[in-house]
């Protein structure tokens, strides 16, 4: 067996990176060879983890890290049938979540992929741009984008701290968006504080903004937060973090396959930036192999 460890030095305040090292230890204990790969940048990362799917028979790629790590090692193994295992080491977690090992520990997680079979997931892949790019979690647009904007340029602020103060700096200036959707055979154009296009239910740390959105049923869950006052936005919002907020009648939940979506906006996706709209995404089932809890 030989498996892929990723890791981003700098997560977790560097408590990624000797995590990383403990994943290295049990697997050679276990007889099982390592290929490190930690790059001085996401794009070194990248390039590093398609020389080694190139270069080398890996039964497995160990990603230490949060959801920004995820994405990228999900721009390599979606679709080549290697099974990828994820240790929940930065600010979100989600996709750690998702798959139940958001606690687990190094050993954990080792015997984990030596004792258990990976499972299929559905994937989704976004074009804006004109760049094509997967997701695993959920792709949004609007409220939560414009927060990502903000906390994006405190270069000072480390962790859930800058979300927090950039929460509370964008509401009283952000306004409602106009966007048109088509989403399979259906049109709509609306008003709405926020878009959010669903793989996996949570995001952002737990919140969970489709908490039925299900990985495995090859769909989307959609949701639409029409416009509210900002009081009263500021009463729902925390409702996200337990899925109440679905029973708000300004938040409608629809599904679908394909969605396209035209906007003055910005889309953001596990936690990266995309890019500015116009956005398709499309779900794309069992598209990739994990480690589930």
């Amino acid at each position: 067996m030989r498996w892929a460890i990723v890791v981003n030095p700098y997560s977790g305040k560097k408590k990624g990176l000797a995590l990383a090292h403990e994943i290295k230890r049990e697997a050679a204990e276990r007889g099982i060879e390592s290929i490190w790969i930690c790059g001085s940048s996401a794009a070194e990362s990248h390039d590093l983890l398609v020389d080694a799917v190139a270069d080398f028979n890996l039964t497995g790629v160990v990603v230490v890290g949060g959801d920004g790590l995820v994405n990228l090692a999900i721009q390599v193994l979606a679709l080549s049938k290697i099974p990828m295992a994820v240790l929940a080491a930065g600010t979100g977690n989600d996709f750690a979540r998702a798959n139940g090992t958001a606690n687990f520990s190094p050993k954990q997680l080792v015997e984990r992929m030596i004792t258990t079979v990976p499972v299929e997931v559905d994937l989704g892949s976004a074009t804006v741009g004109g760049t094509t790019s997967w997701f695993g979690q959920v792709m949004s647009t609007g409220f939560d984008s414009e927060v990502n904007e903000r906390a994006n340029r405190f270069t000072t602020i480390k962790g859930q701290i800058k979300y927090d103060l950039a929460i509370l700096l964008e509401l009283p200036k952000f306004s409602p968006k106009s966007y048109r959707i088509v989403a399979d055979e259906r049109e709509l154009t609306v008003k709405a504080m926020l878009v959010a296009i669903a793989n996996g239910p949570t995001y952002g740390g737990g919140m969970k903004v489709c908490p039925n959105a299900n990985r495995s049923d090859g769909m989307f869950d959609v949701l639409l937060l029409h416009p509210i006052p900002k009081w009263e936005f500021i009463k729902v919002f925390p409702k996200v973090f337990k899925g109440t907020h679905v029973s708000h009648p300004k938040v409608e939940i629809f599904r679908c396959r394909t969605i396209s979506i035209e906007a003055e906006a910005v889309a953001y996706a596990d936690g990266e930036r995309y890019g500015n709209l116009p956005l398709k995404a499309t779900t794309h089932p069992q598209s990739l192999l994990t480690w589930v809890a």
